[in-house]
């Protein structure tokens, strides 16, 4: 479904003159409008292919109909968010879910819908049809090294499939861990995951970059082999230059300073990119600032310093992706809700003072410094986001709009009310 842009220029009219009046008021309040709306014009967010389905839970799911059953759809579908939005340039692709047989038709349907291809993730967390041995017990870190040398060779066929589609990126998560005390060798488990994420590296092209992912628990529950920041920074630290890490929100223990482990990552440079979503107890995904709109805005406090004083471009220096699934919301509004949140919380961040924010850590002012951060917080930016995406002819409501053109039942027409998402 190809969005007629003569639909969002009607949308955008019926709502010019009362976001004109929202967009002066944010300009009296917020200093250097201009140049934040010039960074939120470039920032784009990747969309993950299984995230255009209805997601679930082990107990069940609850599809809502005319979700994409291919690959071509996938993209369609991004295509349209990235139409309401213009702030959702990329998809990222899951392998095997997602592997393409024709490259050069995919490269011209996704340039058809200005998209460009980010991260491939590689898939050993499920045993894969025709594959000769199972990841009951690990992939990577496996004391089987035959079965270690099918997950390698998966994710260096990932990269092949990157390579022919334009990516520059392989995410690596792992499932691999335990779940009873004994089970696992945790010094040879390390350093078998070592030895094999050392093969995949090797095979990485030169402009390439590799994001390992952590997860505190989940499917294992007594250790997981790559578990927290530290033990990625571990990884890749020792794989080379092209290695990173990479930060999902909802893959850490409760009350964890996310924002402090990005600072120094960043630091270290050693921080690839980041898995939007939100969580409440674990890894929930959750839409991103449903909850947690704070902690959001403190992480993008943190790039923003951070990649400044690094000199980094705020666009294409990380990679930025959402990774949420949910069982009771449209998919596709939820990935429209979550953009907007992670645009407004890197807004909000831009607006900071940082000259009167370091001068109050300098001094030790501690009540100055929360102020400084909690008015920047408290400033309403969507103004600034919606001209953004104004001044790109995109939507000034984006949800709104999808609403309007009952887009959901377009799909229904078209798909079926019965149809699944592939790879879920």
């Amino acid at each position: 479904m190809i969005l007629d842009s003569n639909k969002i220029a009607a949308h955008n009219d019926g709502l010019f003159t009362s976001h004109k009046n929202k967009l002066v008021f944010s300009a009296s309040e917020i200093a250097e409008t201009e140049n934040i709306i010039k960074k939120l014009i470039d920032f784009q967010i990747a969309i993950p292919s299984w995230a255009l389905g209805t997601g679930g839970t082990r107990f069940g799911r609850f599809p809502g109909g005319g979700e994409p059953r291919s690959l071509e759809e996938k993209i369609e579908d991004v295509g349209l968010l990235h139409a309401l939005n213009n702030a959702s340039g990329a998809i990222s692709l899951h392998i095997p879910w997602d592997t393409a047989t024709d490259h050069n038709a995919i490269k011209a349907l996704a340039a058809q819908h200005n998209l460009k291809f980010d991260a491939v993730n590689s898939n050993t967390f499920q045993d894969q049809a025709n594959s000769e041995y199972s990841y009951k017990f690990g992939s990577l870190q496996n004391v089987n090294k035959a079965i270690r040398k099918q997950a390698v060779q998966h994710n260096i066929d990932v990269i092949q499939q990157g390579v022919a589609l334009g990516s520059e990126s392989l995410t690596v998560w792992l499932a691999d861990g335990s779940c009873f005390p004994g089970q696992l060798n945790f010094r040879k488990a390390y350093e078998n995951t070592l030895e094999s994420l050392q093969e995949i590296y090797e095979a990485l092209p030169s402009n390439w970059k590799l994001f390992l992912e952590y997860k505190c628990a989940e499917p294992n529950f007594y250790s997981t082999t790559v578990a927290d920041w530290g033990q990625s920074y571990s990884y890749v630290k020792k794989l080379g230059d092209k290695a990173k890490t990479l930060v999902d929100l909802g893959h850490h223990l409760p009350n964890a300073n996310i924002e402090q482990i990005v600072s120094l990552l960043l630091m270290e440079d050693k921080l690839g990119g980041f898995h939007f979503n939100d969580s409440k107890y674990g890894d929930d995904d959750l839409t991103a600032g449903a909850l947690k709109p704070y902690q959001l805005f403190l992480i993008f406090n943190e790039l923003v310093e951070g990649m400044d004083a690094r000199g980094m471009n705020h666009a294409t220096d990380l990679g930025w992706m959402i990774d949420a699934s949910h069982n009771v919301k449209d998919p596709m509004e939820d990935l429209l809700q979550s953009v907007e949140a992670i645009m407004i919380a890197y807004a909000q961040a831009l607006s900071v003072d940082r000259k009167a924010l370091e001068i109050a850590q300098n001094e030790n002012d501690v009540v100055k410094a929360q102020e400084i951060l909690q008015n920047a917080f408290r400033t309403d930016v969507r103004a600034l986001v919606a001209e953004a995406r104004l001044r790109s002819g995109a939507a000034l409501n984006p949800v709104g709009l999808y609403r309007e053109l009952a887009v959901r039942d377009a799909l229904i027409g078209e798909r079926g009310l019965k149809t699944v998402a592939t790879g879920l």
